[in-house]
């Protein structure tokens, strides 16, 4: 992103070297206990000085006035912790720079190389002028990154330096603060024969599919279970709700589905990934309808096994409501890229649920975010088609072709102002509605195909 600051990888290789045995343990902001349900560590940045930072020969990074300004932690032991990611007070002003971490692994007491953390300004967000906006404050972020159980970070943020005699270096936002999240413990196993042997359970031997490794691992846990029409959504309000199914397509399906209506997928509810319910917001939004589908890829890295999807998801959840300050998970849906489809926003897999996937077209949309980063990463086959069956269901419940074209109105963002009617994919990408590099370019050359397949999985000629 900024070639400038290439060379700054290098300048902790001593200090890793020589990493005390005992690292110091800083006093922890807003941390709640390490609990079955997660947690989340936050810890104030401070400022670093120029030998932590300087990058020989790369203009404006020398101890000078005009050294670009930087602050970060020096390592550290901490709380255990799967992800991480970087916040400021406000969410409207933009982190122009550089973000990089370093944390140490649990399972081997080995310190990784610097990763990049991708920088959002504002593309992951409620619309402006969304009650969500409202209801707590909203923060900048910086897309989340999946590290895997550490117990220690290193942390730097480093503002774009200014260009020779045209301007200052950027200057960083106020409250910076790296967040450490915990994902908690996996949510109750079922027995084999299917019978829920979890706390939630009520005792009275309800069947609902076992959640094993295989069924997290294997792209056959999305094979179609029924077709239904949009006649059939009230009727399954009851297997929508996180409370009541470890599968969203839980139940017999004896309508016949409509024309044009994709075969529904299974689906992993909230229950089955473990979503913790008190962390959400109390109720729900809806929109009128849906007219498109956003396809987005988490930015958070390719580092993760099947199995471990649940926890990555529990972690984002945390990172969006506990960090950022949604109401919940910013988007409708996620795949994993062994091409498990989970629900996303509480309210209803059928239901024309808002979100905060798109700033700026999440009225009468929907968003599907595919797990991992796939700027330069080609999609696994199994998670492109998990998200042509998906879109095939639930775009043909409103009676989307996902081959066409519609309009939508944009609520504000960078791209377009809000008021303005844009003629949109049925299915697009993230970058179409906002400036940004969201779905990453490998994923997003996708979509043509994607939009064909969903479109032949609603019979459409």
């Amino acid at each position: 992103m900024r070639g400038f600051l290439a060379s700054s990888i290098g300048v902790a290789t001593a200090a890793v070297l020589a990493l005390p045995l005992a690292l110091p343990t800083p006093a922890l902001a807003e941390t709640a206990p390490v609990t079955p349900a997660g947690s989340t560590q936050s810890l104030p940045l401070v400022p670093l000085g120029p030998s932590a930072t300087r990058a020989p020969g790369v203009p404006g990074m020398s101890a000078s006035a005009g050294r670009p300004e930087t602050q970060g932690l020096t390592p550290r032991e901490v709380k255990t912790f799967s992800l991480v990611g970087v916040i400021w007070d406000d969410a409207a002003t933009e982190l122009h720079g550089r973000v990089q971490v370093r944390t140490r692994s649990v399972r081997t007491a080995a310190w990784s190389d610097w990763q990049d953390v991708e920088t959002h300004n504002g593309e992951h967000a409620a619309d402006p002028d969304a009650a969500e906006r409202g209801s707590r404050p909203i923060h900048g972020a910086t897309a989340p990154l999946w590290v895997g159980e550490s117990d220690g970070v290193e942390v730097r943020v480093q503002a774009e330096p200014g260009a020779p005699t045209t301007r200052a270096p950027s200057r960083l936002p106020s409250g910076l603060r790296i967040e450490l999240v915990d994902p908690g413990a996996e949510p109750p196993a079922t027995g084999s024969d299917g019978k829920n042997t979890g706390a939630d359970g009520d005792g009275k031997g309800e069947v609902v599919p076992a959640m094993t490794m295989e069924t997290a691992e294997a792209s056959a846990a999305n094979v179609p279970h029924a077709s239904l029409g949009a006649n059939e959504i009230s009727a399954l309000d009851k297997a929508d709700s996180t409370a009541d199914a470890i599968f969203a397509s839980d139940g017999e399906l004896t309508a016949a589905a409509a024309p044009y209506i994709g075969p529904r997928p299974r689906i992993v509810t909230r229950k089955g990934w473990g979503a913790d319910e008190k962390l959400r917001e109390s109720g729900f939004g809806y929109t009128s309808t849906v007219k498109a589908a956003f396809v987005h890829h988490s930015a958070s890295g390719n580092n993760y096994a099947c199995k471990e999807a649940p926890a990555v998801l529990r972690s984002l959840y945390r990172y969006h409501v506990v960090s950022n300050g949604w109401r919940d998970f910013g988007y409708n849906f996620a795949v994993d890229k062994c091409g498990t489809v989970y629900e996303g926003r509480a309210g209803g897999v059928s239901k024309a649920v808002l979100g905060a996937h798109t700033m700026g077209f999440n009225t009468n949309s929907m968003g599907v975010v595919v797990l991992g980063t796939f700027t330069s990463s080609a999609p696994p086959a199994v998670a492109v088609d998990a998200v042509a069956r998906l879109t095939a269901w639930k775009l043909g419940l409103f009676g989307r072709d996902p081959r066409a074209k519609t309009t939508l109105t944009s609520g504000g963002g960078n791209r377009y102002p809000k008021g303005r009617n844009v003629s949109m994919n049925v299915i697009s990408g993230h970058r179409d509605g906002f400036a940004t590099q969201c779905p990453g370019t490998k994923l997003y050359g996708k979509l043509g195909t994607t939009r064909t397949a969903s479109a032949k999985l609603q019979g459409r000629p």
